[in-house]
């Protein structure tokens, strides 16, 4: 770790004026800086760990600069591991600003973005994986992806980790106990156990990958679109899910001629729902623009509204369900929206599309909007494999394990060849440093800078 000696600083709260301020320091000299601040440095000095003391911090003028908590952690019990020291202040950005000049004056330094927790990390006091889930938790908006920060946060995700790498470590110790006494002809391990067990260990690391397309959607928000031709009701289903006039609503065809994107939390999950131009053959330039971005919205997304007016005719219906179905992958999915069913006289008209993914709505008057809603959300669950609480919502994390999955499959292969323990033992070791990069066993600067650099300061 560069310059891990440097006692660093740095303002934890959000920028901006506030009631109060947070001030954090960390490193050998924290404790001595502040007593240098403070003109209660004697009752500080004998004060308890984690205990608040009132304090006035002094400017160079020997004036009252603010009056202040302060608070000490002694290493290791504290948040990096380090001697540690907090400064609650009044939120005013010249105080603040003040007492940072204050604290490098004294010695300390500006901490780099996720210094502290990156100190943490190397001192042991939490692992890379636990690392990250700190920026989850910080940039978390909805209860879901709260969830799930927290629990990676906790360790759960660790704990799977490790264990695997336990299996294999053992695994590994007996094909290389083979390897030491291999001329007296003992076999340590019957390859078909071995195999089993690397099995085992390939199922439970797909399910893992297989998490992440849940875990991701939680973390990241699913891209939604609406899509659809012109006056199907697109623009109103949005501010109908907003409750709010997001959109404007015309009865002119081509009202929406770009993109609308606008945030929605609904059961704890977040939607990122994209109003798009109507979808039709146009000669106006600026639509055919507007309408391009829509395709390009619905190739995107990871599901898709498709607006259908049910008192149009069967045949546009249909024409329009089979195209954007032709343009959709296999992780895409659809939900058709019948809209206008206030308007509608003949009932029949919705059970042409009874074997579709349809739901029934009238936008305009909100009629079974809840029970889109629901439809939303029961998709974005069904994306959960089983009722396992490990979800990897990390694309790093992904790629570690499928590197794993990939070792594995060349170890069964080297053992259903019959080859020898070494070759295993080699896959299984590969498989082993795959899955230390999620934890930070094995790590360097370049992916350490990459992930801290993403913290806020003071974090």
């Amino acid at each position: 770790m560069d310059n891990q000696n440097r006692t660093i600083c740095a303002i934890s709260t959000p920028a901006g004026v506030g009631a109060i301020s947070i001030i954090r320091l960390s490193g050998e000299n924290s404790h001595k800086i502040v007593y240098n601040i403070s003109g209660n440095s004697e009752k500080l000095k004998n004060a308890e760990a984690g205990k608040m003391i009132f304090c006035r911090i002094f400017n160079k003028e020997n004036e009252i600069l603010d009056e202040a908590l302060i608070v000490k952690f002694h290493n290791p019990h504290s948040f990096t591991g380090e001697d540690m020291a907090e400064i609650y202040c009044h939120g005013s950005q010249f105080i603040q600003n003040e007492i940072i000049n204050l604290l490098t004056e004294n010695g300390a330094s500006i901490a780099q973005p996720g210094e502290f927790t990156k100190r943490a990390f190397f001192n042991g006091k939490m692992d890379l994986s636990q690392s990250e889930a700190v920026a989850d938790v910080i940039s978390s908006n909805s209860s879901e992806s709260h969830r799930i920060a927290i629990r990676q946060m906790k360790g759960n995700i660790s704990s799977e980790i490790n264990a695997l790498r336990d299996k294999m470590i053992e695994l590994t110790a007996l094909m290389e106990l083979e390897l030491d006494f291999g001329e007296e002809d003992v076999e340590f391990a019957d390859r078909s156990s071995i195999l089993g067990l690397i099995y085992e260990m390939q199922s439970r690391i797909k399910s893992l990958i297989n998490s992440f397309r849940f875990g991701n959607a939680i973390k990241s928000g699913v891209p939604v679109v609406i899509a659809g031709e012109p006056n199907t009701g697109k623009s109103t289903l949005l501010n109908a899910l907003l409750k709010e006039e997001r959109a404007i609503v015309s009865a002119i065809p081509g009202t929406t001629r770009d993109t609308i994107e606008e945030e929605l939390i609904l059961d704890g999950i977040k939607f990122r729902i994209i109003d798009t131009a109507g979808i039709r053959n146009s000669s106006d330039e600026i639509e055919e623009i507007g309408i391009k971005r829509s395709f390009e919205k619905i190739d995107k997304a990871q599901l898709v509204l498709l607006m259908i007016d049910i008192n149009e005719p069967e045949i546009q219906s249909v024409n329009i369900i089979n195209d954007i179905k032709s343009k959709l992958r296999e992780d895409q999915s659809l939900i058709i929206v019948l809209n206008k069913t206030d308007l509608l006289k003949n009932q029949s008209q919705i059970k042409i599309h009874e074997n579709e993914n349809t739901v029934a709505i009238s936008a305009g008057s909100g009629k079974n909007i809840d029970l889109l809603c629901e439809k939303m959300t029961d998709y974005v669950k069904s994306l959960k494999t089983g009722a396992d609480d490990v979800i990897i919502s990390s694309a790093r994390h992904v790629e570690s394990l499928k590197a794993t999955s990939s070792s594995l499959e060349r170890a069964v292969a080297a053992l259903n060849e019959n080859l020898s323990g070494d070759f295993v033992s080699q896959d299984l070791r590969e498989a082993m440093y795959f899955l230390g990069e999620i934890t930070g066993q094995v790590s360097n600067e370049e992916v350490l800078g990459a992930i801290f650099s993403k913290f806020c300061i003071g974090k």
